[in-house]
Formats: C-alpha cells, sequence, structure tokens
C-alpha cells in the first residue's frame, strides 16, 4: 500500500525506532501528552506511550492509522488540523520542517502549542545537505536504504530513496529544502515559534517555543 504522498505503509511498518522517542521524552516533562504530527504506522507513538506519555496521533492516512494503537488517532492533513485544544509537547519529526512549504505545518504546531510548551523538532542541519551522495547507503533495521538520482537547485535537494527488505523493493521522491541556522530561525518566526536550544549534540533535533509571530514569508 503507498500513500499519496507516496509512503510505503509496508515499509514504515518495518522501520524501527532510533532513539527518537527518547529524545523526545528528555525534552519534555514526564507524562506530557505528545501532539504526534506525521505519525506514520506509530514508530514513535509506541514507544513514547511506553515511555508514560498519552499521544494524539495525526496522519492523512487511513492504512498509516490503522496500524497505531493505544493513541488518539486523529485523521487530517497536519496543514488543515484544527483540534481546539494545545498540548505540552507537539512533536514534529521526519525532517518535515525542511519540507519547501513548512510554513502551513509550523502554523499547525504553534496553534496547538500551549503558552509554557515545546515543540520538539526533527531537521536535516545544513551540513546534511552538503554530505549526500549518489548512491549513499544505510540501514535501519531490516531495511537497507540507498539514495539515487540526486539533484540540487539552488536550496533545494531532491532524490529517491530506495529501501530493501526480506525480498521486496520499495522507492521514494522527496525534496528537502536546506535551512541555515538564520533562516531556521526566520521561518520558526514566521510561524509565531522561537527557536529554544538543540536537544542532540549532532543538532539534529532542536526544541522551540511561542513566540511573537513576525511578518516573515512562509517558503
Amino acid at each position: 500500500m503507498i500513500t499519496t504522498d507516496g509512503c510505503s505503509v509496508e515499509v514504515y511498518r518495518l522501520l524501527p525506532p532510533d532513539g527518537e522517542a527518547e529524545i523526545v521524552h528528555a525534552a519534555v516533562p514526564s507524562g506530557a501528552e505528545v501532539l504526534d504530527l506525521g505519525c506514520g504506522t506509530g514508530r514513535l507513538a509506541h514507544r513514547l506511550l511506553e515511555l508514560g506519555h498519552p499521544v494524539t496521533a495525526v496522519d492523512d492516512s487511513p492504512e498509516m492509522l490503522a496500524h497505531v494503537h493505544g493513541a488518539t488517532n486523529v485523521l487530517a492533513r497536519i496543514e488543515e488540523l484544527r483540534l481546539g485544544r494545545r498540548f505540552d509537547a507537539v512533536l514534529l519529526a521526519s525532517h518535515l520542517v525542511n519540507n519547501p512549504n513548512s510554513g502551513p505545518l509550523l502554523e499547525t504546531v504553534r496553534e496547538h502549542l500551549s503558552d509554557t510548551g515545546q515543540a520538539i523538532v526533527q531537521w536535516h542541519p545544513p551540513e546534511w545537505f552538503d554530505s549526500v551522495a549518489e548512491g549513499a547507503t544505510g540501514a535501519l533495521g531490516e531495511v537497507s536504504v540507498r539514495l539515487s538520482d540526486i539533484s540540487r537547485k539552488a536550496d533545494l535537494l531532491s532524490a529517491t530513496v530506495h529501501y530493501e527488505a526480506r525480498g521486496r523493493h520499495w522507492s521514494q521522491s522527496f525534496v528537502a529544502r536546506q535551512l541555515s541556522d538564520t533562516r531556521l530561525r526566520e521561518v520558526l518566526s514566521g510561524a509565531g515559534l522561537r527557536f529554544d536550544r538543540w536537544c542532540t549534540a549532532d543538532r539534529s533535533w532542536f526544541a522551540a517555543v511561542a513566540g511573537e509571530k513576525t511578518g516573515a514569508r512562509h517558503s
């Protein structure tokens, strides 16, 4: 089953947690309810539940959400989500902040973030874009990963990621925008968020808090 944005449900079911939930757990108050935006099949949500966090899990794929258990599931596009309540922890993983049009995603984060809450965000740091190479390989649990068709235009990088596991193959194309530290703060500010701190030594996760919305143009 392939979702409308090209994700394979089968692949996401095979991908194991890789310490991401522990990063969130360490960054937010004990027992804080987490709004997991773009939860997929629950790879992070299930581990967060084990760590004692109630989870509201949001995804626009009913096929993905069908595999999320124990959370409050919401079928919706992130950009269109309006739950009418706020959370002490909002999670935006999967490098969604590097989406070429991340402004509406971040506005949803701010809409649902309490005034004293924290948004925990995973991103591709600027140096990642310089290190991406054609044919680069890796593994996530039993799933092998390979990149191809890498193309760069200004601050945009497009590529195709190939997955292989259990004798099956899947591929998914993506486009990511390189954000400098300065540009990241501008994009956050445009959505009413303020950069707070790095959550990991490699700067792949950071926390943001409520701030004053500027007139910055989203892109």
